[in-house]
């Protein structure tokens, strides 16, 4: 068995963990990363793009921003569709601040490019990973594969390895609390090579169900149609999904998206997920391994980086001046923001979908609201607020 020792054990290379790694770097603290998947896949692999303010900012601030600042999207407001018509929602006006549309996969291309050049300790493909000892002083990692095993010593352990990783279940039976909520519906989501046709993204109310319209690069548009929780990927050809797409986001004023080759169509169920606490003992949870959000508010991936942003300055806290009490608060400082990202992707996605077996009342409720955020400048002035991304400290 070979042994190694570090400062901070961090399981995934997602861009909690990455994020993570490059912030301890930055403060002089050293980390070992474990992701089981090839580099290739997590590089490779197409989820959010929507950076808030506030995690554009973490990234220039941590000096991982120049690809970010060169080839990302900013993007000053988003557009509400209702009864075929757009409706503006400036963020800049209204907030002052902006997202920027970038690839999850882009940001984790720059953090592993950047912790390599920094001399990182990254190992992908790792193999089967258990955790021993979270509430002992010296908690281990150990990694099996190819019937070969290491054990790695750390003073604490991230869990950044996912919904599916196996942190979480590290804890002990009866700490965890859990909330959640699963909606009866689905995003059925395509990945097109087609030029965008406007520069905002575009969220469509519309009775056949919901529309987005967004992209990833000035090459390639990233569209979703709500669908059933269990839609069959395999009923829905090229030319079905266009067209429906077409039917629920075209305009009255003959605005379209541009149609091209599909690369890519699968579809997502829509759930709403928190763990309390996110920590115990030396085992700290970030990321979606705690929490997830349905994608309408466009919060998953930065609650991940907002996470990690605490617990870097937590374990700085710790090793640089022996103050625990960042690292004791860590839950309670990170799920302030996450109820109220919670909050708002709920609000965003009962505002916009079709409900099955909806109430006549409930529909006209829901319309009624739409119209109130799209002509009251309060309204729209609290969407934009929490879209581009609510203050780092003191929420």
């Amino acid at each position: 068995m070979a042994r190694f020792e570090t400062q901070v054990g961090i399981v995934g290379a997602g861009p909690a963990g990455l994020m993570l790694s490059h912030l301890l770097h930055l403060r002089g603290i050293h980390s070992i990363v474990l992701e089981a998947k090839p580099r290739a896949y997590c590089e490779e692999r197409v989820r959010a793009g929507v950076l808030e303010h506030t995690s554009v900012q973490m990234l220039h601030d941590a000096g991982v921003g120049a690809r970010l600042e060169r080839e990302g999207l900013r993007h000053e407001g988003i557009e509400l569709g209702l009864n075929g018509v757009r409706h503006r929602i400036p963020f800049v006006e209204l907030t002052g601040k902006y997202v920027t549309v970038y690839g999850q996969q882009e940001v984790v291309k720059d953090l592993i490019a950047r912790r390599l050049a920094d001399g990182g300790d990254l190992r992908f493909e790792c193999g089967d990973v258990s955790l021993v000892g979270i509430d002992s002083d010296k908690p281990r990692m150990l990694v099996s594969r190819d019937g070969q095993s290491d054990e790695i010593r750390c003073d604490y352990i991230a869990g950044c390895d996912g919904y599916h990783g196996i942190c979480r279940d590290a804890f002990p039976q009866n700490v965890l609390s859990i909330y959640e909520r699963s909606y009866p519906f689905a995003w059925l989501g395509i990945l097109a090579e087609a030029a965008p046709s406007q520069e905002e993204l575009v969220y469509m109310h519309h009775p056949r169900g919901f529309a987005l319209y967004s992209m990833r690069s000035p090459k390639v548009t990233r569209l979703y149609l709500q669908c059933k929780p269990d839609e069959d990927i395999q009923e829905w050809s090229d030319d079905r999904i266009w067209t429906e797409l077409q039917a629920r986001l075209t305009c009255v004023d003959g605005w379209r998206p541009f149609e091209g080759r599909v690369l890519q169509k699968s579809v997502t169920g829509m759930r709403s997920f928190v763990v309390e606490p996110l920590q115990f003992g030396r085992l700290f949870l970030a990321g979606d391994s705690a929490h997830i959000v349905p994608p309408t508010g466009a919060k998953g991936m930065n609650l991940a980086l907002a996470d990690v942003h605490h617990l870097a300055i937590a374990l700085g806290s710790d090793y640089g001046v022996g103050d625990d009490r960042l690292l004791q608060n860590y839950s309670q400082t990170c799920l302030r923001r996450i109820w109220k990202a919670q909050r708002f992707s709920w609000w965003m996605t009962s505002l916009l979908h079709r409900f099955e077996n909806e109430s006549a009342f409930d529909q006209k409720r829901q319309l009624a609201e739409l119209e109130y955020v799209i002509n009251s400048r309060a309204a729209a002035t609290s969407l934009a607020e929490n879209y581009v991304g609510l203050p780092l400290e003191g929420v």
